[in-house]
């Protein structure tokens, strides 16, 4: 069987991991690498037996798809063009910076019958995958992304950076349109919002309260779902699940809370994203994380900025 032509554009921090994964997978030809900085370029091409390019374009005649990570701002142009040259395209999260953008990108996806990922990785997360088919009817979720302030992915505040992330699961969770959103938020360290809390509420009476931090002294990953006679308990630091149900009353006896310990089989998450990608181009089925989910969780992540107001 051919292999699927490969190109990484961007070989900073997670564009090298993108690269090593792709190097390892049989199906895949990792064809080259490209970045700006060419020096950057040949050290990851290096390490993965490929060839290194200073211009994206040059990539153009030569890969099936490509796994696009390049900063934030860069999302929309460099996306565009691989995708009107109709080259399959794994975008790193947030889909892109503005509302405009990210319905331009899925409209011509959708046009040229692209198949068009967006890099929500914790979808992919252990702990995740175990526990979304009991997950049936969540009725209030609770989540915390917390971490220390690092220097990266500062072109961004904490809502595109982190909190994001709980955002896109959430809305694959919660089948039901945004009502109303409530949030507060500011600035620590850097000039953008640092910290933020966002209150959403669903159509359907769910309702979500996230909060994300870059500026705490002590890192937190988890998440809480509620529903009817059970809730649950996510670390996806860890990778581990707790179920916690209503035992059945006897004798009129007020019912008790079992426990239940889940520690799902590891694997890499990442490995796992660029494998669905792969898959996904060689059948031409649907992604796991579309263009359109990418929209969905910017649009709640702009409308969680504009009620903070910075």
């Amino acid at each position: 069987m051919e292999r699927l032509k490969v190109g990484v554009i961007g070989a900073g921090y997670f564009g090298r991991f993108h690269a090593e994964k792709y190097n390892r997978n049989p199906k895949v030809n990792l064809i080259g690498i490209a970045d700006i900085d060419f020096q950057r370029a040949q050290e990851v091409a290096k390490k993965n037996h490929t060839q290194p390019f200073s211009d994206p374009t040059d990539l153009f005649d030569k890969v099936d798809a490509v796994s696009i990570v390049v900063p934030t701002p860069q999302h929309f142009l460099v996306t565009r063009e691989f995708l009107q040259r109709g080259i399959h395209v794994l975008l790193e999260k947030p889909i892109t910076s503005t509302l405009d953008e990210a319905r331009s990108l899925v409209s011509l996806a959708q046009a040229k019958n692209l198949v068009f990922q967006i890099g929500h990785l914790e979808r992919f997360n252990p702990a995740l995958t175990a526990l979304s088919p009991t997950l049936t009817n969540p009725r209030f979720i609770e989540s915390h992304r917390l971490q220390s302030f690092i220097e990266r992915a500062l072109d961004v505040d904490v809502i595109m950076d982190l909190m994001i992330h709980d955002i896109d699961i959430i809305l694959s969770l919660v089948k039901s349109d945004v009502k109303e959103v409530r949030a507060t938020g500011i600035p620590v360290i850097s000039p953008h919002i640092d910290i933020a809390n966002a209150r959403i509420a669903f159509e359907n009476g769910c309702v979500a309260n996230i909060t994300a931090s870059r500026v705490s002294l002590k890192a937190m990953r988890k998440i809480r779902i509620f529903q009817p006679n059970a809730y649950f308990s996510i670390d996806f630091a860890q990778r581990k699940v707790s179920i916690h149900r209503k035992k059945p009353e006897k004798n009129g006896i007020y019912p008790k809370i079992t426990e239940e310990v889940i520690s799902p089989p590891e694997y890499d998450p990442l490995e796992m994203e660029i494998q669905a990608f792969v898959e996904s181009v060689l059948t031409q089925t649907p992604p796991p994380v579309t263009g359109q989910d990418g929209l969905k969780a910017l649009q709640v992540a702009i409308e969680i900025h504009k009620q903070i107001g910075a």
